[in-house]
């Protein structure tokens, strides 16, 4: 196969419903002191493109990283060959001081789609150690490259709820607490609106507490400001991220991101108060997010990051028995994979990466 990655600009980045792969998602990580590139992808024809960020990850080196992409999806099969033959296809175009090129795919992991993983209760056993998975990806490949990593930036593990039913069917699919939520914050005067630039603080108080109470490393206010400043193309108006704020007598009880990208809507950030928990705030964000998506035209509603399963002992459960109350699927992602192109320098690195593994932010979103 005849496989190039040929540059193009950014902002000529095809329409996806993968948030991260899009021209306002470089932008806003220009702003943050990333180096975007975009290139399309050809082997007989075009096949995709791709948005790849970079940043120094040290003395005269960088790291390339690919956030939800590539999105082609090929075979089962042909994933690591397919991988690699990106990898060396983009290496002409990274500057010789990147060390290796990270993938966080998008992609359902095979794991997730075989039975004998599954327990009697439907409860999915995981992903196998990763040299095992390790060996899957890189069959026939040339050079066997390919190493899963030692952290996962965007949560692999998901739930995705269908947006084509009407309100009323949504809310008969949702567990029956979690609908009872719903109307209980709607009785005890739990409104939801609009935030503007001028209500970052109040969510970043608001997401500073949640990430202490939940002891997850947060990004710093100005990310926030710069997913709101950003300039929009035409094209994209359409897509600009809400900031919704659940709150009682003009107190802020909630606040999550709510981004959109074609048919899809995502819960990019969330954060909630310790105080007035019996209100149920958050669910009456949710509910509210999940009107504001389908208004939107959008088919699928992702909660972005929960645990695998019904761990109690994974710090991601209580967003587990949170998010699949909505009555979505739990879809399982291949996580971060890792191609380097230089041996020694990514040893290193990922000797230093090994020792804080976890999320980077309460609900995802490098």
């Amino acid at each position: 196969m005849n496989f190039a990655a040929a540059p193009k600009r950014p902002d000529s980045l095809l329409p996806t419903p993968i948030l991260q792969q899009t021209a306002f998602w470089s932008r806003v990580k220009a702003r943050t002191g990333w180096i975007p590139q975009a290139f399309d992808l050809r082997a007989d024809g075009l096949l995709g493109d791709l948005l790849v960020i970079r940043r120094p990850a040290g003395p005269d080196s960088q790291i390339a990283y690919v956030p939800f992409g590539p999105e082609p999806l090929p075979d089962d099969a042909a994933r690591g060959p397919w991988l690699e033959q990106v990898s060396e296809a983009l290496r002409p175009h990274l500057p010789d001081t990147c060390v290796f090129v990270r993938y966080d795919l998008p992609w359902e992991s095979p794991y997730a789609r075989e039975p004998e993983l599954y327990g009697p209760d439907g409860t999915w056993a995981g992903h196998p150690d990763d040299p095992i998975r390790e060996l899957r990806m890189n069959w026939g490949t040339e050079r066997g490259n390919l190493r899963k990593a030692p952290t996962d930036v965007l949560p692999p593990d998901t739930v995705l709820l269908d947006l084509a039913p009407e309100e009323d069917e949504i809310l008969a699919r949702m567990k029956p607490k979690t609908r009872y939520n719903v109307r209980r914050a709607a009785r005890r005067g739990v409104r939801v609106r609009t935030g503007s630039p001028g209500d970052l603080d109040d969510w970043y108080r608001l997401y500073r507490e949640t990430s202490e109470r939940n002891g997850i490393a947060l990004h710093g206010i100005e990310h926030f400001r710069s997913v709101f400043s950003v300039p929009l193309g035409r094209s994209e108006e359409a897509a600009r991220p809400l900031l919704l704020l659940a709150e009682r007598d003009g107190f802020p009880l909630a606040g999550m991101i709510l981004t959109i990208a074609g048919r899809r809507a995502t819960y990019l950030y969330g954060a909630s108060s310790s105080e007035g928990r019996s209100l149920m705030a958050p669910y009456a964000l949710q509910m509210e997010a999940i009107r504001r998506a389908r208004d939107a035209g959008c088919r699928e509603y992702d909660l972005f990051g929960v645990s695998p399963g019904p761990d109690p002992g994974n710090p991601l459960h209580g967003l587990y028995r949170f998010k699949t109350g909505f009555g979505g699927r739990l879809f399982h992602r291949q996580g971060c994979w890792d191609y380097p192109y230089d041996p020694e320098r990514y040893a290193q690195y990922r000797a230093r990466e090994a020792a804080s593994k976890g999320f980077h932010t309460v609900n995802g979103g490098q």
